[in-house]
Formats: structure tokens, C-alpha cells, sequence
């Protein structure tokens, strides 16, 4: 993997209008570049997305937070020339976090991400943006982001990636995701996906209401666990299924509290909206 390391995080509006004028695939072989930077953690934006995504005050930073960290470097590689496929379009399957050492006291952490794992899929190819959060004690956090871009012809089998359904859950809680939290969500995050924005801009992409970020449903998934999980030595994995359409109720699932369990994220008339377990470290 070849580095490129930045003086500072990219400014977003220029990778949105670079997002927004490519619409081809140009290739079916992933850059073998990755991205770098040194971040610093700004307390009023955490506390801003604390709020959006339903997380308690605490000296420990949201497990998800370092996704919000490296949203800018993520849009740069994706936008980048030589990245092959348009980022509009992409959707997101799974993702999976690992926290090695509990997300506290850090005032500035080093972001690295790249893309990697180009694998056919029965609906076109699916590759992962991985990205890793270090301090200057080494590896901190890292992520595991599954994309799938239709229409991309690969040689090869589909793997088959069909999860089994969380067995011992029950109902821990359920909450509303309102019409706005795509945008509220979008302003915290600088995730301005139109699918995410209202009804309008996500028809031009096929939904016809605006759909949570899963990112959202994860974090707010998270924040509902709170004490149910260890703060770190701790793997947490989802599987996106069907979209949350907004607004809608949805209903949290989960295993009990503890080292490993499972959960299930589900809607009206008992529609799967993700699935996910939580384990430790290797």
C-alpha cells in the first residue's frame, strides 16, 4: 500500500461536486493508495453528535465517532480519479468496529484509510473501505466499511454472505427516526447523501421516502446499548438489510448484556433494518 499523507482533513464542497459529476465506472481494479492524516477531536462537534445520535455525556468518545473523523479523508479516496467506481450510487452493506483500548481522553488521533477486497457479487462487486484510528501508543480503533456498486463485471463466484438471524433477542427498546434526522445527521457528519435528505432528492435515486444513514441506525443502535457492552476489547459487527424509511418506529433487539451477544434492528410488521453481534477482539 502506497501512502499519502495530508497537511489537514479535506475541505468536503469540491469532493461533492466531484462525487456528483461521476457517474460512469472507469475500471474494475481498486487504487492501491491510501489516505492519512492527523485529526484533532473538536468537544462541541462530539457533543453535537452526541445529541443527534441519542449518546449520554461521557469522558469515553462514541464508538462510532472516529467514522465522523474520517468522513473527508473516506470522500477523497471515493472521488479520487483513480477510484473506479461513482460514489453516488454505492451502497453500504455491513460494517464492523473494533475498538483495542478504550476511546478516552484523546485530543487528536492519526486517521489512515484505504480500500481493499474487490469481490464479485451476484449483484455487481463489493469492496471494503477500511479505516484506522492510532495515538501514539499504536492502533486504537479500526473499521471495516462494505460497499456494493452495481454493475461492475468481475470474474469469479459470488460469495455467499447471508447471515443467519439473531436467535436469543428480545426487546430492549424502540425509538422514532423522524422526518429531518437524514439532515440533522448530514450536518453532524458531513454525510450529504441525497438518498438521506427528503423525499424529493431520494426519488431521484429510486427511494421513495428519504432513508436513514446506516451509520445513524448504528450509532443510535450503540447509544441505546450504553452499559450493555464493554468499553473496549470489543468487536461489533452489522449487516445492512432493508432501509429505514423516514419517519418510521423501529424496534431494538438484543441478547443480554455482556462480552458477546447479538442484536436485530427491526420496523413494521417485524421488516428486518440490520443485524449484528458483538464479541471480543479476535
Amino acid at each position: 500500500m502506497d501512502w499519502q499523507t495530508l497537511g489537514s482533513t479535506p475541505f468536503l464542497p469540491p469532493l461533492y461536486w466531484r462525487a456528483a459529476l461521476k457517474r460512469k465506472i472507469t475500471g474494475s481494479a481498486l487504487p492501491e493508495q491510501g489516505l492519512r492524516c492527523r485529526v484533532s477531536v473538536n468537544p462541541k462537534a462530539v457533543a453535537a453528535y452526541r445529541k443527534v445520535c441519542g449518546f449520554a455525556d461521557s469522558p469515553i468518545l462514541p464508538a462510532t465517532y472516529p467514522h465522523i473523523l474520517a468522513f473527508g479523508l473516506q470522500m477523497q479516496l471515493l472521488t479520487a480519479k483513480t477510484f473506479p467506481f461513482p460514489l453516488l450510487g454505492l451502497i453500504h452493506l455491513s460494517n464492523r468496529i473494533r475498538i483495542h483500548r478504550p476511546l478516552g481522553g484523546i485530543n487528536e488521533m492519526f486517521i489512515g484509510v484505504h480500500a481493499q477486497n474487490l469481490q464479485p457479487h451476484a449483484k455487481g462487486a463489493t469492496f471494503d473501505v477500511v479505516t484506522t484510528a492510532e495515538d501514539s501508543l499504536g492502533v486504537l480503533w479500526e473499521a471495516e466499511s462494505r460497499m456494493l456498486c452495481r454493475g461492475v463485471k468481475l470474474e469469479g463466484a459470488a460469495a455467499d454472505d447471508t447471515q443467519p438471524a439473531p436467535a436469543q433477542v428480545t426487546e430492549l427498546t424502540r425509538w422514532t427516526a423522524p422526518t429531518d434526522i437524514g439532515r440533522r445527521y448530514a450536518r453532524v457528519s458531513g454525510d450529504y447523501n441525497p438518498i438521506h435528505l427528503s423525499a424529493l432528492t431520494a426519488k431521484g435515486f429510486g427511494f421513495p421516502q428519504a432513508i436513514a444513514h446506516g451509520l445513524w441506525n448504528k450509532a443510535r443502535t450503540l447509544a441505546a446499548l450504553g452499559e450493555h457492552l464493554p468499553t473496549a476489547n470489543i468487536e461489533i459487527e452489522v449487516v445492512f438489510k432493508k432501509p429505514v424509511r423516514l419517519p418510521s418506529e423501529v424496534i431494538l433487539h438484543t441478547s443480554a448484556a455482556g462480552s458477546r451477544g447479538e442484536l436485530c434492528l427491526k420496523g413494521s410488521g417485524d421488516i428486518e433494518h440490520m443485524t449484528g453481534k458483538w464479541r471480543p477482539i479476535g
